[in-house]
């Protein structure tokens, strides 16, 4: 997902995207788009009071949700959200996408004109607004009701779609449409008190549930137009690389295959169906340039990444002076991690569905990133971007990977229906998911903190080297500040603990091996780094681990507040049986705050086994429960993917990985038993897609030391020896 998007004002939020926006269309701020009078009612009669929300004559409610659903559950919290000022009846409930437009669905924590999903932000940036869309139609059915029975608004009551009256007089929202669509919408409507919330907070059902259950829910890989054809590209075996010529006589013999064309990503084949078009790819015949490839291997990158860690880099936090307080300190501890590429890998590859013309560009997607997708598509068309319109469908996961600055596969959709002249159905296959490159970088860390001759940490240094995943990228702008890209040191520059001297330091590598955010961006690696360093600080210390996170946590209650429910649900202290250990981690990301304390079994051959995982959260108020509980889970099962086996390696540059068999993801009898508890919160909802991922990874390699004295300190955890189940 994208990175923390603010990290320091309001102005810096607005200005995120702003080149990205500049380079199309003429974008305008719109919070809370209201339609004029005459627009009020729709074709077929639907009150429309707003952008958000559609009342039909049949009492349905449509909430047009500007979100992607990729499985997170958005959808579901979205409406969730304006149902509950709306008073809707759930069961009447119903969510459509928005369509692809700035102006109107803009993201408010990206400044509002740039549409798109990411950074766990979805319910948090709409939270207001979509209560206020709510709430607004809502005023207008009741002012409507008041009118018709001649009594005043404050006697009017709203139940379940039902507006009603004490004496028993009552209407329902089909019923009182055209009455409302003659009010004039509230542009400041009073807001519920949240202790007489109906929705929010309770376990509603998903409302992408039944669908996708009976496997009627559609995806871009299901998406059929009229004449459309299939494609696959050859791409480059190396990064860099471009095609220097190819030979598409054996390709054009493949029954099935219409066309063969080359177009800047690689070399398309275009088939009546998949199996047609991969066969023709692999009949053909590329040569390729790669004098401007990356051809170092993942072993001599990392080598150069620990001669940068010798010499100081950017500065990115700096407080007190930590080189003289480490010093002048009774102990030192020293810990170098390594941290490896690691593709996204959703369970639905990339595809879209392009139908293009002289002067328009239709696009069916899982689309994370409308508004860039929108220029790019626009742009590689030789179309205004007004012109394309983008019809966004259920996306199978993305984790981050269908939200690119380059709009990679919209972009080769687009390419490849213009020089084939029909629409296209563009497919990846998981071998090009997996070699396709956007990955989350290749990192190295090394820390340096100095105890006293009491234990206490009186001085700490961390020096990150790696990637950039935003420089060279329109994002550039707003999250590079002093030459520091603040997805690389988010969470160590940002280190919640009370250590008076602090200095954060960065080296941005430049390496051609395209890279992306990935589910919690730069919290990935800080998070490990951090909590397993601070675990050693404690044993180093003779100190509690718990103990000594609570001491250093006393200006950050919510860091503590989940911190002490974790090691209270997990029986933190207890004894365990020997073979067995238990470790905690704590760390924020995206405005939500996550403690995760893991229990393992280390058999006597060294098998490793994850018993058990105790997950706390503070997420502000949980709108939906169940789906927090299942972020928290499902990001627990990420996270331990990425620590357990999951590694992109380059030989020569070129990438070893190609498919699940050599690209592990977690088996489903590896997942441990998960808890989650929801801290109780007036604060407005934040961020659960990403934050429950970070803590897992410390956390188990805390209860592996705690088990067996062995410390881990470089990923995954089989590179080193370790063997998962």
């Amino acid at each position: 997902m994208l990175g923390r998007i603010d990290t320091s004002s309001t102005a810096s939020r607005r200005g995120f995207l702003a080149g990205a926006a500049a380079g199309g269309a003429a974008l305008v701020v719109a919070f809370h788009w209201r339609p004029a009078k005459a627009q009020m009612l729709t074709a077929d009669g639907a009150l429309a009071p707003n952008a958000f929300v559609r009342i039909g004559k049949d009492n349905s409610v449509t909430v047009f949700a500007k979100h992607l659903e990729m499985g997170q559950g958005a959808h579901t919290g979205l409406a969730t959200v304006l149902a509950e000022e709306l008073d809707a009846d759930w069961a009447s409930v119903k969510v459509v996408a928005a369509p692809a437009d700035g102006k109107v669905y803009g993201n408010i924590d990206w400044g509002g004109t740039v549409q798109g999903t990411g950074g766990s932000s979805s319910i948090h940036n709409s939270w207001m607004q979509l209560r206020k869309a709510g709430a607004a139609a809502r005023a207008m059915l009741v002012a409507a009701a008041a009118k018709s029975w001649n009594v005043p608004v404050g006697q009017v009551k709203v139940e379940r779609s039902v507006v009603s009256l004490r004496s028993g007089k009552h209407a329902t929202f089909g019923e009182l449409v055209e009455l409302a669509a003659k009010e004039v919408p509230p542009t400041d409507p009073p807001l519920k008190d949240p202790t007489i919330f109906r929705l929010i907070g309770k376990q509603t059902p998903r409302l992408d549930m039944q669908a996708k259950s009976t496997g009627t829910a559609v995806f871009a890989i299901d998406q059929r137009i009229p004449d459309a054809l299939v494609a696959v590209v050859q791409r480059p075996p190396l990064f860099g690389a471009k095609v220097a010529s190819f030979d598409a006589a054996k390709a054009r013999q493949v029954p099935g295959v219409v066309d063969v064309v080359q177009v800047p990503a690689g070399v398309a084949v275009v088939a009546a169906n998949t199996w047609a078009a991969i066969k023709g790819r692999e009949a053909l015949a590329v040569t390729w340039d790669d004098s401007a490839a990356e051809k170092r291997d993942s072993a001599a990158l990392m080598a150069s990444y620990r001669e940068l860690a010798a010499k100081p880099g950017t500065v990115a936090k700096t407080a007190g002076d930590a080189a003289a307080a480490i010093m002048r300190s009774a102990r030192t501890i020293e810990a170098d991690f390594e941290f490896p590429y690691l593709a996204h890998a959703p369970m639905e590859p990339l595809t879209c569905v392009v139908r293009l013309s002289a002067d328009s560009c239709e696009i069916w997607a899982g689309d994370q990133f409308q508004t860039i997708d929108q220029i790019n598509a626009a742009k590689a068309a030789g179309l205004p971007p007004d012109r394309v319109v983008i019809n966004t469908l259920f996306a199978g996961g993305s984790f981050g990977r269908r939200a690119n600055a380059a709009s990679d596969y919209i972009v080769e959709g687009v390419t490849i229906a213009k020089a084939a002249g029909k629409p296209i159905r563009l497919v990846w296959t998981r071998e090009d998911d997996i070699r396709g490159g956007r990955y989350r970088p290749m990192y190295f860390h090394r820390l340096r903190a100095g105890l006293d001759a009491q234990g206490n940490i009186v001085g700490w240094q961390h020096r990150i080297v790696g990637q950039s995943i935003v420089a060279g990228t329109p994002f550039e702008g707003g999250l590079v500040k002093n030459g520091v890209d603040a997805t690389s040191v988010e969470g160590a520059s940002t280190l919640p603990y009370g250590i008076p001297n602090l200095h954060v330091d960065l080296h941005t590598t430049q390496v051609g091996v395209p890279v992306l955010w990935w589910r919690s961006v730069g919290s990935t690696h800080t998070a490990y780094s951090t909590e397993v360093f601070m675990d050693e600080l404690a044993h180093a210390a003779n100190k509690d681990p718990v103990a000594l996170r609570r001491g250093l946590l006393a200006r950050h209650p919510r860091h503590l507040a989940v911190l002490n429910l974790a090691a209270e649900k997990a029986g933190w202290g207890k004894p365990l049986a020997k073979g067995k250990g238990r470790g905690i981690a704590v760390h924020e990301s995206f405005h939500s705050y996550v403690a995760q304390v893991a229990e393992v079994t280390v058999d006597d051959k060294g098998k490793v086994t994850v018993d058990r995982v105790v997950c706390a959260v503070d997420c502000g108020i949980a709108v939906n429960p169940d789906v927090v509980r299942a972020q928290m889970e499902g990001g627990i099962g990420f996270g331990l993917s990425s620590i357990f086996a999951e590694a992109i390696t380059l030989k020569g540059g070129a990438v070893e990985q190609s498919n699940f068999h050599d690209y592990t993801p977690l088996r489903i009898e590896q997942m441990p038993r998960v808890e989650v508890h929801i801290l109780p919160s007036t604060q407005p909802p934040t961020g659960v897609g990403e934050p429950g991922v970070p803590p897992i990874g410390p956390a188990v390699a805390n209860a592996i030391f705690a088990a067996t004295g062995k410390r881990i300190r470089t990923l995954p955890l089989v590179s080193q020896g370790v063997q998962v189940s």
